[in-house]
């Protein structure tokens, strides 16, 4: 784990990288659009056992939010930048009041066999004193989730 920034006071972001065979416009899509085919519902939602799909609304402004059975919504984020298939950014704050929501940033790039993505996630600081604890649960906790992506990708 990155360790805090004294100087700036700042939380370091979290960065993953991966690589999928998927060309750039497959791979955004399924990310976005195929979110709730691949997306661990079952161990990575507010819902958990309950919670019955996910759905990302692909364009500025729109909601990531889970969907649990009887029909409650709960969101997750909110979509802050819409440049398909390059990239997209929202907010993340499931089962969190707004206010505390972190920023995802996500790059798709062309590789020619196919597709690096790049997930930056940052803003820590809005989590108060569990900003370490909840910066750590997510490192792991996104290694689980992009990796159930890449096994959806990969067919």
């Amino acid at each position: 784990m990155e360790q805090l920034n004294t100087t700036s006071g700042t939380i370091a972001p979290l960065k993953k990288n991966l690589q999928v065979g998927l060309p750039v416009e497959a791979a955004f899509s399924l990310f976005t659009d195929g979110m709730t085919t691949w997306w661990p519902l079952k161990s990575h939602s507010v819902g958990e056992d309950r919670a019955e799909k996910c759905v990302f609304e692909g364009h500025l402004g729109g909601r990531i939010y889970e969907v649990i059975v009887g029909g409650k919504e709960v969101d997750w984020g909110r979509v802050t930048a819409w440049d398909p298939p390059h990239a997209v950014s929202f907010t993340w704050f499931p089962g969190r009041e707004e206010d505390t929501a972190q920023v995802v940033e996500i790059t798709f790039q062309d590789t020619g066999s196919g597709t690096r993505i790049r997930l930056l996630h940052h803003g820590w600081e809005l989590l108060g004193e569990r900003a370490e604890e909840f910066r750590k649960g997510y490192d792991t906790g996104w290694d689980y989730v992009l990796g159930e992506y890449m096994q959806r990708a990969a067919g």
